[in-house]
């Protein structure tokens, strides 16, 4: 292969693909070629691809088998709704194109690895998306590697996403987890450690190499009334044991518009035989104060999008961007150039699909945990709810 490279999109907008799309048609490696689905979809989902294909300048393909076997494809980016990413990301795989995959590349334990398996048998490049990239992540990676804090032994990570109108949550009622679920994202709501706390859990794999043997977990409703409708979590803790004796914790969930002066807590703890650190992924930061008018959430969010999960319905329903707080670090790399990077070079991705595959066994294993009350091993079903 040899620049530029083609991608097809599957899925437009009110997805992540919004931003990826963006972020690959930003670098001159690479050519937009159309947006598909398959021809199932519902009218509103094909009316937001078209939307989203029109947007970017690029024809919309109603053939969806004939698209992704076109010669001037290379590889898709695939952001259909999690339920749906399987028979999608098989389909390309055996039409030889190499995948960019959403995070959470399927919401069961065995399709992930399913998709995982299909991509190492068709000897083609994935990567799955990830905040890796961001300095602070680089930072935390440059330490590990120099030794200056001795040989790791502990990692935490918090990450809480500040979206949504809080406070709506019944705070009478503890949270049930149940061991399997059916689905995982609705129109108001997800499960957020399957959304949030996938971060940490590819940024520790990223980092050490190694992986996940035994999770403790505890899932909460804290602050919203539509997780607590959907009967999905909004907060989770979770200790885990990984290979060599290394532990760590990490907190995730969402947390509110008003909880915070930017996106929401980062916070990475490097814990080593010869000493600790800990790295706050929005400092260095320059902090503004002037006479202009406080942020303040919008009264009510988008119709199709009260949480603010996509750029398109943030801009539609009023939400406005922080400016409180403004990044001084270096640039970070897009993720989407890193990918193409593997693409020019033949090699592939610091971040797989099976790395990604191992994150949705972790999450099954932190639900069954929270259900039970027990820590609970990682393994490797045939198959799960």
């Amino acid at each position: 292969m040899s620049a530029p490279f083609g991608l097809l999109l599957i899925t437009g907008n009110q997805t992540h693909q919004e931003n990826y799309a963006r972020a690959f048609a930003a670098d001159n490696r690479c050519q937009l070629i159309g947006l598909t689905d398959a021809p199932d979809v519902p009218s509103r989902r094909q009316e937001l691809n078209r939307d989203l294909a029109s947007e970017l300048g690029i024809p919309y393909l109603d053939d969806f088998e004939a698209a992704i076997s076109r010669d001037d494809v290379d590889f898709v980016s695939i952001c259909a709704e999690p339920e749906r990413r399987l028979p999608l990301s098989i389909a390309c795989i055996k039409a030889g194109k190499h995948l960019y995959l959403d995070k959470d590349p399927a919401p069961t334990v065995a399709d992930a690895l399913q998709i995982s398996a299909a991509v190492e048998k068709h000897r083609l490049l994935a990567q799955a998306f990830s905040l890796v990239r961001l300095p602070a992540c680089e930072q935390a990676k440059q330490i590990v590697e120099s030794g200056e804090i001795g040989d790791l032994i502990g990692l935490h990570c918090d990450v809480t996403f500040a979206k949504g109108i809080p406070g709506t949550a019944d705070l009478n009622f503890a949270r049930e987890e149940k061991p399997t679920a059916e689905r995982f994202s609705f129109i108001d709501s997800k499960r957020e450690f399957l959304c949030v706390g996938y971060y940490p859990l590819i940024l520790f794999q990223w980092l050490t190499g190694k992986r996940f043997t035994t999770v403790d977990a505890t899932t909460a409703n804290y602050f919203f009334d539509a997780h607590q409708k959907n009967d999905v979590e909004d907060f989770s803790s979770v200790m885990l044991a990984m290979d060599d004796g290394i532990e760590a914790t990490i907190t995730a969930g969402r947390c509110g518009w008003m909880s915070h002066r930017d996106y929401g807590v980062h916070d990475i703890r490097l814990v080593g035989s010869r000493g600790s650190i800990t790295i706050d992924a929005q400092r260095p930061r320059l902090e503004v104060c002037s006479d202009s008018l406080p942020w303040s959430q919008p009264p009510v969010g988008h119709p199709e999008d009260p949480m603010g999960f996509w750029s398109s319905t943030q801009i539609a329903g009023g939400v406005q961007t922080k400016n409180d707080w403004q990044a001084i670090n270096p640039s970070a790399k897009s993720d989407a150039s890193v990918f193409l990077d593997c693409l020019e070079q033949n090699r592939q991705s610091d971040v797989t699909a099976n790395m990604a595959a191992h994150c949705v066994e972790v999450v099954h294993a932190v639900y069954r945990s929270a259900a039970g009350g027990n820590a609970e091993p990682i393994t490797n079903p045939e198959s799960e709810a």
